[in-house]
């Protein structure tokens, strides 16, 4: 094998699991697009001892971390197919090279699919946001508005006012209870039916949203909940059960970040339905242990697939 380790992905979650894996001693390559999820995000906020960086600052950090370990390898590029090999793994890249590994974390996390509204995609990470918790504070308690895209605006409603005057923008496809109306208005949230058409500000900052019967409404940011998938078809291909999220499909795995396939493990937001940076770097941390493990007391891949839960 040409490696113990290929982890597919160089983000939080990646780059924990690599690092696990190198203090370990063991052969590890780091695959990674370039293209993470948080690339739009001039700062990540909430992450313990980065709060304010830049991700690719964070990156960059961790990268030079990880070059002090000498079994760690990094390569540019992205994983396009990949099989069971022996007691391992053969995994195919875009450069037509290949690469053989005894067991694969998968951390290439998700892609967004966006509503189509003018102004909204230029405004991606910037001013239209996804996580208060992330993003909400340098809002600095100015007016903020919900997109809803389905039940899920429901809650960011529900949360947001603790950052910032909230409008909920129904769109026409939330239908609220009586009772869901009640618990919106009793935290102040204002509830708009009249669907939002364009997007107005300058640059990426957000000002203003306009109505389709022309007004405009002041606001500062604005939350959605994007529609997600998987950003590489890799753990379908090699069999890895899947779940239902509250946003889109993601990888099952158990407490030990194993997925149902033997010797295949997956972090970060490809394997939870709550993306956020502190959480992906955790499990990331325990998908490089899980991987060591394996590769000490399952050496040929003995363990049955479909042991996720």
């Amino acid at each position: 094998m040409d490696h113990d380790v290929l982890i597919i992905g160089g983000s939080f979650a990646g780059m924990s699991a690599a690092m696990q894996l190198a203090r370990a001693r063991k052969q590890v390559l780091v695959l990674d697009t370039g293209m993470p999820r948080n690339r739009f995000a001039a700062a990540s906020h909430g992450f313990p001892g980065q709060d304010g960086q830049s991700p690719a600052d964070i990156k960059a950090w961790f990268s030079e971390e990880l070059s002090a370990y000498p079994t760690v390898r990094f390569r540019d590029g992205a994983a396009l197919s990949a099989k069971r090999e022996g007691n391992g793994f053969r995994v195919s890249l875009a450069d037509g090279g290949d690469v053989a590994a005894r067991r694969i974390v998968l951390a290439y996390g998700v892609r967004d699919s966006l509503p189509d509204l003018p102004g909204l995609a230029e405004r991606w990470g910037a001013s239209v946001l996804h996580c208060p918790y992330c993003h909400g504070y340098e809002l600095n308690r100015q007016p903020v508005g919900v997109l809803a895209r389905g039940e899920m605006a429901l809650h960011q409603a529900m949360l947001l006012p603790d950052w910032g005057p909230t409008t909920l923008f129904t769109q026409g496809l939330v239908r609220l209870s009586p009772d869901e109306t009640q618990s919106l208005q009793s935290r102040g949230v204002r509830i708009e039916e009249t669907p939002v058409a364009e997007l107005i500000g300058s640059g990426s900052a957000l000002e203003a949203v306009k109505l389709e019967d022309g007004r405009k409404v002041a606001l500062a940011g604005l939350f959605l909940a994007p529609i997600t998938a998987p950003s590489s078809d890799i753990a379908a291909q090699l069999g890895c059960e899947m779940r239902d999220g509250p946003t889109g499909p993601y990888v099952a795995v158990d407490q030990m970040q194993a997925t149902t396939v033997a010797g295949v493990f997956a972090a970060g937001d490809l394997a939870s339905p709550m993306p956020n940076a502190t959480l992906a770097a955790a499990a990331g941390t325990m998908a490089g242990g899980s991987a060591h493990r394996s590769l000490i007391f399952d050496p040929d891949l003995r363990q049955h697939d479909g042991r996720a839960s």
